[in-house]
């Protein structure tokens, strides 16, 4: 169990980011890589990526091949052991892009870099899961070899530019083509978390991370696969929604760094993935005027086919006053309850709750269950829809008049 302290400043000083920072994305989906946890979750990703080392290009010559990519920086973060912090730099703001993160890996001090590749290194000859927890029963662990080993460890310029190239390279064949997929449920998690602090305060939020985490003042429980003990003293803490991230949190070994506590957000599949899935597999599918491409929750979904922008008249039509009207209401609110959007657009809770079944149904909301509330959020494929039809047509979508 890994329990955080926090004193009063602490508690004024806890945030949480606001969309997946790309670098832990990328060190938790090397991990999932390595395992088959969570096949419903991340099933059709395993898939797509193994789909991606087996094509032409995929064993290419030096660190441009994706094969190469995917295996060198797996040896920088095998799942289980110790993984070196500086693969993932805290920022106190919670928001950085790609570029900015790589740019502080490569900034590493060199003492750092030697120490914390020696503690992997150390980790893995060990066989441990996690900083001094030994595997009972585990075979003996490989040989790990580092990429770059020395050079990279006496931060050799070289080395740590093929290390950038790497993140970078990896990022773009298997974290970035999914990203609307990533960035829906990390969306609608912080959405409802967002919610529940505006509503309740800190505590409210803290409480929002059962049955993973605890609060039981002044301590955050939180399950681990080590006893650890984390003090706060005064330096708030940072928590960060993470798609990849696989059933409890995380945070970082050395704790004079910023705290961070990295959590899974939800991922529900839905109906729509399977189809795209048996499409994209050769197993039948959405037919030859659907895109497929990066489904709402979980895996690829059947998208739209590319055409001219559509209208807020002609997408009323398509869906109907009523269902359009809260499409757009849902989108615009991001996490809404079933009266809200009543309200909002002038229907019976009836009516409302048969409306936002159908939009669910076909795959263009998504819903979740807070307490007796139910929070309905867009999905990738509904604000897709949106897009299509510009501004102009997403206002006129507000002010459609419908019949309660």
């Amino acid at each position: 169990m890994l329990r955080i302290h926090f004193t009063a400043q602490d508690l004024a000083y806890v945030r949480l980011a606001r969309s997946p920072d790309p670098l832990w994305e990328i060190v938790c989906s090397l991990c999932r890589l390595q395992t088959d946890e969570g096949p419903i979750a991340f099933g059709p990703w395993r898939r797509a990526v193994a789909a991606q080392l087996r094509a032409p290009g995929g064993n290419g010559e030096g660190t441009g091949g994706r094969r190469a990519v995917a295996l060198a920086l797996r040896s920088l973060v095998p799942c289980g052991p110790y993984i070196p912090d500086f693969l993932t730099p805290a920022v106190d703001g919670g928001t950085i892009d790609l570029r900015q993160g790589v740019d502080r890996v490569l900034s590493t001090p060199r003492s750092r870099l030697r120490r914390e590749l020696t503690l992997l290194t150390e980790s893995a000859r060990a066989g441990v899961r996690g900083p001094g927890a030994a595997v009972p029963g585990a075979p003996p662990p490989r040989p790990l070899r580092p990429f770059a080993g020395e050079p990279l460890a006496r931060g050799d310029a070289g080395a740590l530019r093929a290390l950038g190239g790497l993140l970078t390279a990896y990022d773009a064949g298997f974290v970035a083509p999914y990203r609307p997929w990533i960035d829906a449920a990390v969306a609608s998690d912080v959405a409802w978390r967002s919610r529940e602090l505006a509503a309740g305060g800190v505590r409210a939020l803290l409480e929002t991370f059962r049955p993973m985490a605890r609060w039981s003042p002044p301590v955050l429980e939180v399950a681990y696969p080590v006893e650890r003990d984390l003090h706060l003293a005064g330096r708030g803490l940072l928590l960060v929604p993470s798609y990849f991230c696989w059933r409890r949190p995380i945070t970082l070994f050395d704790a004079a760094l910023l705290p961070v506590l990295v959590y899974p957000v939800e991922k529900p599949v839905e109906k729509s993935v399977e189809l795209a899935l048996a499409g994209a597999g050769g197993g039948g599918g959405p037919g030859p005027k659907a895109d497929v491409g990066v489904g709402p929750e979980g895996g690829f979904g059947v998208g739209l086919p590319p055409g001219p922008v559509a209208s807020g008249a002609s997408l009323a039509r398509l869906l109907g006053p009523t269902r359009a009207a809260l499409l757009y209401e849902v989108a615009s609110r991001d996490c809404a309850t079933t009266s809200e959007l009543a309200l909002a657009v002038g229907c019976s809770l009836p009516n409302i709750s048969q409306q936002l079944a159908i939009l669910r149904e076909a795959g263009l909301t998504a819903c979740r269950k807070e307490g007796r509330c139910v929070l309905h959020l867009p999905t990738p494929l509904g604000q897709r829809l949106l897009e299509t039809a510009g501004g102009g047509a997403r206002r006129a979508l507000a002010e459609v008049t419908v019949s309660p």
